[in-house]
């Protein structure tokens, strides 16, 4: 069967060739596959997602503070002040508001002040010099993420920064099918890209990444991972109306 493989200038472009039947598959990051589910009604399926070498198959966004502050939980941010990293990002910015509003905290109220740092890392060093109480930023796993790589560079001290509060986990966007494909050929074409590590693996490097690429292989996913990313997504949508 023949395959045409673009890539495309921006997500937009492809949750409307989804949503016109004009594409069969794409790999989508998790916003965007909770646009295209949003667009279609339900009309594509999350089927794959990338897994690292060091086994994570997405990211958390936490709050950090000073290891010395003695700020052990949200609780004990109340009237203090919380650096959002950047009004366009989902682990600085649009998953910790969001999942602490679920919990009852509504950040403008909560805390002194919410400013933006402008960066993921000037939140956390802005936390390290005082300047912020708290920030959001992001980590893989107990070993990777933005405070470690600043603690490998030298930006930060080693045990200068703790978090207090983690999200759910932000799954890797996942390698899509439009539901209404006939269920052989979907089964095919996960076949086929879960055994590009093996089968063709300087095709999988550069679908990974290229060079840098430190994805292991895939995982199957199900909507369910992704669903309360959608419930962000509308709930974003709302607040904004309002």
């Amino acid at each position: 069967m023949d395959v045409e493989i673009f890539t495309a200038g921006n997500y937009d472009g492809v949750i409307q060739a989804l949503a016109a039947n004009q594409i069969e598959f794409a790999f989508l990051g998790s916003p965007a596959y909770a646009a295209a589910y949003t667009a279609t009604d339900g009309g594509v399926a999350p089927l794959l997602t990338s897994q690292q070498n060091d086994g994570s198959t997405g990211y958390y966004s936490v709050v950090v503070v000073r290891c010395d502050s003695g700020y052990k939980t949200i609780d004990d941010l109340k009237g203090k002040i919380l650096a959002f990293a950047d009004p366009d990002s989902t682990s600085g910015y649009n998953v910790p508001y969001y999942n602490l509003v679920q919990q009852g905290c509504v950040p403008e109220e909560f805390f002194a002040a919410v400013p933006f740092s402008g960066s993921h890392e000037a939140g956390v060093v802005g936390v390290a010099n005082g300047q912020f109480d708290a920030a959001a930023t992001y980590i893989n796993n107990d070993v990777n993420g933005i405070p470690q790589r600043m603690e490998t560079k030298g930006m930060i001290q080693q045990g200068e920064i703790c978090r207090i509060w983690q999200s759910p986990e932000i799954t890797s966007g996942p390698f899509t099918a439009r539901a209404d494909l006939p269920q052989g050929l979907i089964d095919d074409m996960k076949a086929a890209v879960m055994a590009t590590p093996t089968a063709a693996p300087e095709a999988h490097k550069q679908m990974t990444g290229g060079e840098d690429s430190t994805a292991l292989g895939y995982v199957e996913v199900n909507h369910d991972r992704y669903q309360w990313i959608i419930d962000m997504r509308d709930w974003f949508k709302a607040q904004r109306r309002g």
